[in-house]
């Protein structure tokens, strides 16, 4: 007779995630109930008939802070609120009545007339401030609910939109911004990625994601997307036939549980990416996991799956065809992967990238951009994953009058390596999500260390984000900067930040470095920066770059 004690004990049960393909559809959250409750791209002839003729207080609450998003709108973090409020305040004590909006630019592609029109509207409607962010996006702040229906019309009449630039939704697809032009890429992604932009955004089969989906497309041989990072990327690569195709990789993100990417292994001829694209969308969707918004980026059901399984649903459920085995893509070529600088087209002609403040610009300055374009060039511009610019098709003639007359407007085609490398978040400023403020310190910040190591001559990456959730990819970067409340010597509490050393993507992708109670001031930043450079140039060896020292330098050169 068994007794109590040796009974086996029973299997834990598994709490369901809210998948979809498991039956689960009723809502685990308030975001999934909303969701439920009407489609957030409906949200948009509601702005055009009700709210931009009623104004900020007329809007439904699940409106503001949940369907706004399908059509790029957050609101802005109202003035002078501390950053050791964030997370004590509710959303509707941190939030002002104006709007963050993003602008769509997949891609990155812009002609110098779309330009005009994304200027305009920050100078009318925005205070003249706008930022190009690290997802090729331009953003704008101190948009008023009433202005919005008309912005669109402009955007629209251009061939621009805000629809899905946030949301649980396919947001912004990246693309080299030297596609098609550059002799060394492996192929052109333009062609496929606007096929799948034009088949899939807006679609509501892919409306109601269980968060925000990221992806790449590219051919480039710089790799300058950072596919390491996305939900799904295509990677350039030659495949077993000879011919250009894509290496799939899948479940990528940072925030506060980052994860790389992982292939699955096969090969997808260029005409297979708009439907393996919603394929792995459709997995998404399907088996994304619910009920928990902390727990619902494609990156975690990689995590359970692996790429094996991964690749066998997707093939079987949702391709019913197999992919063929495929080879990785080689690494990148160089080290720096922003296109800044003047790089050679294959028709003779140059590529000039340029570096603004920190992905700082306006929209008086975009409008120079654009005449600039049109003066030296043929008018194409592009914006890159690194919050920078590149004006194409110049003449090998005109190319250093180019370079002097971005100069004039503090835009530099040859940069120093401090600010060549340094990015920042939106920040304090105007994110509710942020604790600090980010795009004025990181501007200080380059321009101290440009005055006290003017000899620094190493490329190296420095990215400065206002909160834990990433925007500015602090955990890939050589310094990262991740916004916190520190004590300062008088044990104040202050803005400041926690330091991530040592992470890179590329051939050897690693995340940062983080070290016990190594937590900066603000105002420590630049103190901090430059010691540990110098110590760098100090012990590293010959040809050795920042991320590969200090993975084996000592605690104590990093501290």
């Amino acid at each position: 007779m068994t007794t109590p004690s040796a009974r086996p004990a029973r299997p834990k049960a598994v709490r369901p995630q809210g998948q979809w393909a498991l039956g689960y559809r009723e809502p685990l959250n308030p975001n999934e109930r909303m969701k439920r409750d009407d489609d957030g791209l409906a949200v948009r002839q509601r702005i055009i008939d009700i709210y931009s003729k009623r104004g900020f207080d007329s809007i439904d609450g699940a409106d503001l802070r949940g369907r706004f998003r399908w059509m790029g709108l957050y609101t802005q973090r109202a003035q002078g609120i501390p950053g050791g409020k964030t997370a004590v305040l509710e959303p509707e004590e941190l939030e002002d009545s104006y709007f963050m909006m993003r602008v769509r630019i997949d891609g990155g592609q812009l002609t110098s007339e779309q330009l005009r029109v994304v200027a305009g509207i920050s100078t009318e409607f925005g205070r003249d401030v706008a930022d190009v962010t690290d997802r090729q996006n331009v953003q704008y702040h101190w948009i008023r609910v009433e202005d919005v229906p008309e912005i669109w019309n402009r955007l629209e009449a251009v061939g621009l939109s805000t629809t899905e630039a946030c949301g649980d939704t396919p947001r912004v697809m990246l693309g080299c911004p030297l596609a098609g032009i550059v002799t060394d890429e492996v192929l052109d992604g333009t062609p496929t990625l606007e096929a799948t932009v034009e088949r899939f955004v807006g679609d509501p089969a892919f409306s109601n994601l269980p968060r925000k989906f990221k992806t790449s497309i590219s051919g480039c041989a710089d790799q300058c997307t950072h596919h390491e990072i996305h939900d799904i990327a295509f990677v350039g690569v030659v495949g077993p036939d000879g011919r250009p195709g894509y290496d799939l990789w899948v479940g990528g993100g940072l925030s506060t549980n980052p994860m790389f990417a992982q292939r699955l292994g096969v090969f997808v001829q260029p005409d297979q990416v708009t439907d393996v694209w919603a394929g792995v969308c459709g997995i998404f969707r399907d088996h994304g996991y619910r009920r928990s918004r902390n727990h619902a980026r494609i990156k975690f059901l990689m995590a359970d799956w692996g790429p094996e399984k991964f690749r066998e649903v997707l093939e079987k459920d949702y391709l019913g065809a197999a992919l063929p085995d495929g080879p990785q893509a080689a690494p990148p070529v160089h080290v720096e992967r922003d296109h800044v600088g003047v790089t050679p087209q294959r028709d003779g002609n140059f590529a000039v990238g340029f570096a603004p403040r920190a992905g700082r610009v306006s929209g008086t300055l975009l409008a120079t951009i654009a005449d600039l374009a049109d003066e030296y060039a043929q008018g194409r511009v592009r914006t890159t994953a690194q919050q920078k610019f590149v004006i194409l098709d110049v003449p090998g003639d005109r190319v250093d009058a180019l370079a002097a007359a971005l100069d004039v407007h503090d835009l530099q085609v040859r940069p120093s390596r401090f600010r060549r490398g340094t990015m920042a978040c939106t920040g304090l400023e105007f994110c509710k999500l942020a604790i600090v403020e980010t795009k004025a310190r990181a501007h200080w910040l380059y321009e101290e260390l440009e005055r006290r190591m003017p000899e620094f001559d190493t490329p190296i990456t420095i990215n400065v984000n206002g909160c834990p959730n990433s925007c500015a990819r602090f955990q890939t970067a050589d310094i990262g900067f991740k916004g916190s409340i520190v004590p300062d010597a008088n044990g104040q509490q202050v803005e400041g930040f926690q330091v991530h050393l040592g992470g890179q993507m590329g051939a050897d992708p690693t995340f940062g470095r983080k070290f016990r109670g190594l937590k900066v001031t603000a105002e420590e930043t630049a103190d901090y920066t430059e010691r540990v450079l110098r110590g760098f140039t100090e012990h590293r060896e010959p040809g050795e770059t920042f991320a590969a020292y200090v993975a084996r330098a000592e605690e104590a050169w990093l501290l």
